[in-house]
């Protein structure tokens, strides 16, 4: 089926080159390329689009108020096309709040360049977003993917153990989570639930480089724990979530009883980084049976392999179920491969991560 797509951009460059690398892609269709939210409210009213691509600032009528609008009266997959700025992530990360699928990034000088240069990503966020389940943003927000290429996995960053061995016990637990499409959205919902006292948590969330602070300051404003982006050196304690920055790779690290995390550069991993299968992999390390690994909504398979690590390793293990995921091919994989001991829905993750603070070991 093809995917019709509008873009909502006030930028005269951006619609002529996105516009047409995304109807030159096979399966897509270009309905339109407008300059304001106000003109396609008028071309939609004859056509509705699969899939937006939609800037923030914009004249007339800001892109947050558009999406706002459209979440309200027909959800429909939104990809943000932002411009790489602090001031920017901010105001993306609102846009995601909002219930926007995922995010493009887009800077202020040599756009036509930037645009043809990464035309498989931004073609592969319009056919992520077109089969994403944007029912579930759209209630947040009110209360098939490019051909195989060869991939990297974790051994580029951390080879694999030469024999699995259990860990020692310690006292303080790790909840390790992997999140990509629909995962900001869902870790809003996971982290605010939780009460201060809840056990160290490590975090990827697949997103581009400055995206990270920004998401991350914002969670920290509205949850009870902490939360921030990860340094290199930080410590794993509770009532802590620290989240790989975009564009490193984020990893755990035992110091005695005590963890903390290394940030490191490296190719990326699933044609990610950071990834999940990254952190999954350091986690079954020096973790072991002392850590819980959840892995939740997202396209492709990042998280998968290290999560199977993980269980073998002792750690428990869960998925999101499908019906809760905005894209359930993460989860779906991970449990594919036999890496999951559960299998939970949204709502239920928070009990999940609360349960490793009552409990003497996780099995």
């Amino acid at each position: 089926m093809t995917i019709k797509v509008m873009v909502v951009d006030d930028s005269a460059v951006v619609r002529q080159v996105l516009g047409g690398l995304l109807d030159r892609a096979p399966g897509i269709e270009l309905l339109h390329a407008v300059s304001d939210p106000l003109m396609a409210i008028e071309r939609m009213k004859t056509q509705w689009p699969d899939v937006i691509v939609l800037d923030v600032e914009m004249p007339r009528m800001d892109g947050i108020t558009f999406l706002r609008k459209l979440m309200a009266e027909r959800p429909t997959p939104v990809v943000i096309c932002s411009t790489l700025t602090e001031k920017g992530a901010q105001t993306t990360m609102e846009a995601l709040s909002a219930g926007a699928v995922a995010i493009v990034t887009k800077p202020k000088l040599d756009l036509k360049n930037f645009l043809q240069s990464n035309a498989s990503e931004l073609i592969s966020a319009v056919r992520s977003a077109a089969g994403a389940n944007v029912s579930r943003l759209a209630a947040r927000a009110t209360a098939p993917p490019p051909q195989a290429r060869t991939k990297n996995t974790a051994d580029v960053i951390l080879p694999p153990a030469s024999e699995a061995r259990a860990m020692a016990q310690t006292t303080e637990k790790v909840v390790a989570i992997g999140t990509s499409t629909g995962g900001t959205q869902a870790l809003e919902e996971v982290l605010t639930a939780l009460p201060r006292v809840s056990p160290g948590i490590v975090i990827v969330q697949h997103m581009p480089e400055k995206f990270t602070a920004a998401f991350a300051a914002r969670l920290d404003q509205i949850c009870e724990i902490t939360v921030k982006e990860a340094v290199h050196g930080d410590r794993v304690a509770p009532g802590r979530a620290l989240i790989a920055p975009g564009g490193k790779h984020m990893l755990l690290k035992r110091n005695g009883a005590q963890y903390f995390v290394e940030v490191v550069d490296g190719p990326v991993v699933n044609r990610h980084r950071p990834s999940v299968d990254v952190l999954f992999r350091s986690v079954a390390r020096c973790a072991g049976a002392n850590a819980l690994g959840i892995i939740m909504t997202g396209m492709g398979d990042d998280g998968a392999a290290g999560l199977l690590e993980m269980h073998q390793a002792g750690a428990l293990t869960v998925a999101q179920d499908e019906a809760s995921c905005v894209v359930f091919g993460m989860p779906k994989e991970a449990i594919k491969r036999g890496g999951v001991d559960k299998i939970v829905p949204l709502s239920a993750i928070e009990r999940e991560i609360q349960a490793v603070s009552s409990k003497g070991g996780l099995r």
